[in-house]
């Protein structure tokens, strides 16, 4: 076995060992919790960001956002996005940020007249700074990581690295739920979503981390194997994410994961040479099956009552008449709220208030888009279409960037069903604004690895 392999091996048995320990004794947690900031900001400064080390403690924050909520580890529960955003700032003192990143500082800048507004328009007995920082934490962290990405050159192996660094908590999440809930049978009764499937915790939350682990494992497979060893590993991995995120119930993380998967196969299948594609043809079957298995078992496991789930059923064989549990009627009420306040929308964090005083109903949004609508109006469009186009653009400049469309998908899909309650919608977002490039520029049309 070679000695990066080695190194592999140790960092994986390393976060199976930690998601044990927080399990038997739950106090680790919080040790963990404060040992990855400090950690990881005295490792950027050791090394001075020389290469791109604040983006991989990001992504390690990010990895681990939901299993520190989950298990009481987080010092503030929205530490994370504060975390990147410090992360992030350290990179730029060290590297710089992009100046032609105009683009995010205009988004930051639409951001402003919503949160001035805020501040005449809150109830009284709503706290102010608990309200605009819990709504307008995640588009800022989306800002400051883009400007920090824009255009930054890295390389595929760096990227790659930054991706492992997201997945190994990752990992420790989901040994921590293997323990938590060993007997799948014993707690699965209904087609709702289960928080007794996902620590205790917010099912959609663990599903949108555990996608993303599921698209992480699978894309080392394919890029990241060059041994039956590693493709062992890496699919034994994927699999047990994928049966965990399955079994949370929760479709919106799984669905976002799964389709990343197919949009990195599909760059692959299109840039690749004859011989690429053929070895591509034999990894497309070999997770066909497996991902076949996985349903199958989940199916066993849960009595079938996973298969209802995504056929929108509930226990009994009936179709629900919602397709997602509600959601739609508060993002209905948000869009008449724009509609009364098409300019600068009700303010940071009021659309909650407003919508409960219409109609008694306090829900938290759930999506990003209607939110950003009823509380910033037309400039929450314009941040939007920028948001939305400014990758895309970029594409077409540097078409070698085979996860910038992965990243995007990740980040409309999740900020859809989940908002931005989470640090890693803003982040994964921003790194498919770095222009990617290849150790070795190929001569030929063909994917490293393949």
């Amino acid at each position: 076995m070679k000695k990066d392999e080695i190194l592999y091996l140790n960092l994986i048995l390393f976060h199976v060992g930690i998601g044990f320990l927080v399990f038997v004794l739950p106090f680790f947690s919080k040790i963990y919790g404060y040992l990855i900031f400090i950690l990881w900001a005295l490792y950027i400064i050791k090394k001075q960001n020389k290469n791109n080390e604040a983006l991989m403690a990001a992504a390690y924050v990010v990895g681990s956002e939901v299993f520190l909520r989950m298990t009481h580890g987080n010092p503030l529960y929205e530490i994370s996005k504060y975390g990147v955003m410090v992360f992030i700032f350290l990179g730029m003192y060290f590297s710089g940020f992009s100046k032609n990143a105009t683009p995010y500082w205009i988004f930051l800048l639409l951001l402003v007249p919503s949160v001035v507004l805020t501040t005449f328009v809150l109830n009284f007995d709503t706290n102010m700074r608990n309200t605009i920082a819990f709504n307008i934490s995640g588009p800022v962290c989306l800002g400051v990581s883009s400007l920090y990405t824009f255009r930054r050159k890295i390389s595929l192996d760096q990227i790659n690295s930054i991706l492992l660094s997201m997945g190994l908590p990752i990992i420790s999440c989901m040994v921590y739920l293997i323990f938590y809930t060993p007997n799948i049978r014993d707690v699965i009764t209904s087609t709702q979503s289960n928080f007794e499937t996902s620590g205790g915790f917010g099912p959609n939350q663990v599903a949108t981390i555990l996608g993303m682990g599921m698209f992480i494992f699978f894309s080392r497979i394919i890029l990241e194997s060059k041994t039956k060893y590693l493709v062992i590993i890496n699919l034994i991995i994927a699999l047990n994410i994928t049966y965990r995120g399955m079994v949370t119930f929760s479709r919106g993380g799984m669905v976002t994961g799964f389709l990343m998967i197919i949009l990195l196969i599909f760059f692959l299948y299109t840039k690749s040479n004859f011989a690429g594609r053929v070895k591509l043809n034999y990894l497309i079957v070999l997770l066909s099956i497996a991902m076949a298995a996985t349903w199958a078992y989940t199916s066993f496991q849960t009595g079938g009552l996973i298969d209802k789930r995504y056929a929108n059923k509930d226990a009994a064989g009936r179709v629900k008449e919602s397709r997602f549990t509600g959601r739609e009627e508060v993002a209905k009420g948000e869009i008449n709220i724009f509609l009364d306040n098409p300019i600068f929308g009700v303010g940071v964090g009021k659309g909650v208030e407003v919508r409960k005083a219409e109609t008694g109903d306090g829900t938290l949004s759930h999506d990003e888009i209607t939110r950003m609508l009823a509380e910033h109006g037309t400039l929450g469009i314009i941040g939007l279409l920028i948001l939305f186009f400014t990758p895309l653009f970029l594409y077409l400049e540097n078409k070698f960037n085979m996860y910038l469309l992965c990243f995007v998908a990740f980040w409309f899909f999740t900020i859809n069903h989940a908002a931005m309650r989470t640090a890693a919608p803003a982040f994964v977002y921003s790194l498919s604004l770095l222009n990617v490039y290849f150790s070795e520029i190929p001569k030929r049309k063909i994917v490293p690895n393949l």
